[in-house]
Parts: C-alpha cells; structure tokens; sequence
C-alpha cells in the first residue's frame, strides 16, 4: 500500500481550486483540470483531462452535479490506470453515487465535503469518506490534509448526508430571511438586528456572511451559491419523494444563482400588491360587508371545503350571501393572521389562520395576477372546531 504523490483535480470552481490549492501547498504533485478550461494561477493545469489523470495515484473530482461526474469519467475512463483511485468530493444524489460506486468498484471513494472554501483552504473540513477499506487507508494523508476524515457505510448514505447537512443550511438561511423581513417591517437597523441575531441560534451563520446581509453593494465573492444550493435541495427532495419548500424558495430568489447563498436571505418582503386581496378578504371577515370580497376574489372564484361532513363549492356570489353587512356579535375576540405567503412569477400561494369564536380556519389561498394588481382565483378551508 503506497500513499499517492500525483493528484488529478478536475474540477477548478471554487470548490476545487481551494483543494488543489490547499493540497499543492503541502508538497503534493497537482495538477488541475476544468471544463471551462479557465486556469488556475495556484496549481499547474492542463487543457487535457487524460494529461491529468495519465500518471495520478489519485483522481479527485470537485465537479457540480452528478452529469458532469459521469460525463467526466466517461471521458477520462481510457486514461485511468488500473491502480488509480478516485475521489468523489462532488455533491451528487444518493443513486448518482451508488452508481458510480458499482462502475468503479473499490477504486471509487465518495467523499462529500462539510464546509465551504474557508474551511478548504485551512483544512478544516469534515469529509464524509465511504470507500473499501484499503483505498481509504491509501488516501487518508491526502484527505487529512484536507481535513477530518468521518468514515461511512456506502457511497448512497455518505451523499445522503451530505445533502441533509445542505439541507439545514438551506433551512437557517431561509429562517434568517423571515428574522431580517420581520426585522425590516418594525423598521430596526439592520445593523443592530445583525449584532443580536448573532448572539442566538444563527449567530455563526451571520458572522460568516455579515458581509453580504447588511443591505449594500458587495464585491465579496461568493463561498456557496444559491443556484448550488437549490440543486442540492432539488436533489434532496427528488431523492427522498418528500416535497421541500427550500428548493422551490431558494430557486425564486432574484439574487441570482450565481450569488452568495446569504443573498438569499436579504430577499425583501414580498410587495403589498399581492397582500392587498388578502387584506380585503380579512376586513370582509371583520366588517361582515362583502363587498370587501368581491374586491378580494376574482368574479369566477370559489370557495371550497367540508361543511357538516359535506363537501361545498361555492361560487363567489354564493358565498358573499354568508355575511349579512355587519359584523358578527363576538368580532372583539376573533382574529386573522396572514401565515405565508410564496410568489412563483404571476401566481401566488398563501395561508391565513382565523380564530372565529370556538372554530379555527385554516385558509389556503391562490392568487394570480390581474394587471397591475392579484386577486384571490380560489380558496379551501379546514374548519378545526
């Protein structure tokens, strides 16, 4: 068992040349290789992806998805030696990576990273390492040069993993999105709100990214972008059958995706066109007049649900004749709060909770927009008594 001296990075995003960068520094011989054939100043690199893994021991990949790996494989396949190892640092999903597993047997190590470029850079990362035990102990030195290196069963649960950490990341920052909308609302500085949110439970993901979340221009580059993190959370979802809003609300975001994955956080408020129907719709509750309806509601809207164990669809004329212009005896002790609200281009989703008295509704709304404004195209209730 020999510890391998040449290194094939291909891949030279952000991610990978962090790598090469970190593992050249400690008298490794690297040499890199991108698709975009944009060198790197820090490592030797190469326009040839068979120049760079000809005469590797160890083959390291640090590509975006799982169709560039096995694309890159495909084209590097005839050039690998029979003894070369490869390591997998990509983030890729579960099947993508017993796939690779099966094609390229115990030469194939998946080695998902936890932690962005600072980390990489100062070899701190966790590296979650499935592999044969032989190839693993091979390229230990080299990963530890990297950093910590957390062994796991097969190559479909380290990338699980991976994406489960991605996707507790997805979720702090869109919690920190609802803290600064929140905080933009009362009107505080953001400045101070920043100072406070890191003394609590997002206090290390602020300090990291305070640079992008104060609200001005930043020439930072980005660490993690959003665009990978949405694919990550599509992967995710896809992967475990389950919806997940971080990939439809990471994937709206207007910062771009090639942004910092904190931009995502700095999204303002969603505009109040799209709450004004909304709005009508909680004063037509509190006045009892539905004329605030037909402002909210589309002509052709319904509204639908189970009422005495029946299911209703009433049209919106139907459904105005409910509320007799006043309001109800017991309006002082009842409440409406608007839960979320998601905007996808010209239509909109939205949930609203009303505590009416001994019943709770709980509203699930579609907007469209109409001209320069939204109405409510439809509504479904759940009536807990």
């Amino acid at each position: 068992m020999t510890t391998p001296h040449t290194i094939a990075v291909l891949g030279l995003g952000r991610m990978g040349r962090a790598l090469a960068t970190r593992l050249a520094a400690h008298d490794w011989d690297v040499v890199g290789w991108t698709r975009s054939g944009h060198a790197s100043g820090a490592v030797r690199t190469t326009g040839d992806p068979d120049e760079a893994v000809a005469k590797a021991d160890l083959v390291l990949l640090a590509l975006f998805d799982g169709p560039a790996c096995r694309q890159v494989l495909d084209d590097v396949r005839g050039a690998l030696r029979t003894d070369t190892i490869v390591v997998n640092t990509s983030t890729i999903s579960p099947a993508e990576a017993s796939a690779l597993a099966r094609r390229l047997g115990p030469s194939y190590i998946h080695a998902p990273l936890l932690g962005s470029v600072p980390a990489a850079a100062t070899g701190a990362l966790q590296i979650l390492a499935a592999a044969h035990q032989d190839a693993l102990a091979r390229v230990r030195p080299v990963l530890e040069t990297l950093g910590t290196v957390r062994p796991v069963d097969d190559a479909s649960t380290a990338a699980a993993l991976k994406l489960i950490a991605n996707s507790s990341l997805a979720g702090a920052v869109l919690s920190l999105r609802d803290s600064l909308r929140q905080a933009d609302s009362l009107g505080l500085p953001r400045a101070q709100v920043l100072d406070v949110l890191e003394l609590g439970q997002l206090g290390g993901l602020v300090a990291r990214k305070r640079t992008f979340l104060t609200g001005r221009p930043v020439a930072a580059t980005a660490e993690f972008t959003i665009g990978a993190l949405a694919k990550d959370m599509a992967l995710l979802a896809a992967a475990s059958d389950t919806p997940l809003g971080s990939a439809a609300k990471l994937a709206d975001t207007p910062a771009g995706a090639e942004a910092d994955i904190a931009l995502a956080a700095t999204v303002p408020a969603v505009e109040d066109a799209v709450l004004e129907p909304l709005r009508a719709y909680i004063r037509g509750h509190a006045t009892g007049d539905p004329r605030h309806f037909r402002d909210a509601f589309l002509p052709t809207a319904h509204v639908e649900g189970i009422r005495d164990g029946a299911f209703v669809s009433w049209p919106l004329d139907e459904y105005c004749a409910l509320f007799p212009g006043r309001p109800a005896p017991d309006e002082p002790t009842r409440s409406r709060r608007i839960d979320s609200i998601d905007v996808h281009g010209t239509v909109a989703t939205a949930t609203m909770t009303l505590a009416h008295g001994a019943d709770t509704f709980t509203d699930t709304f579609l907007l469209v927009r109409v001209g320069d404004g939204w109405r409510i195209a439809n509504k479904a209730y759940h009536r807990h008594s």
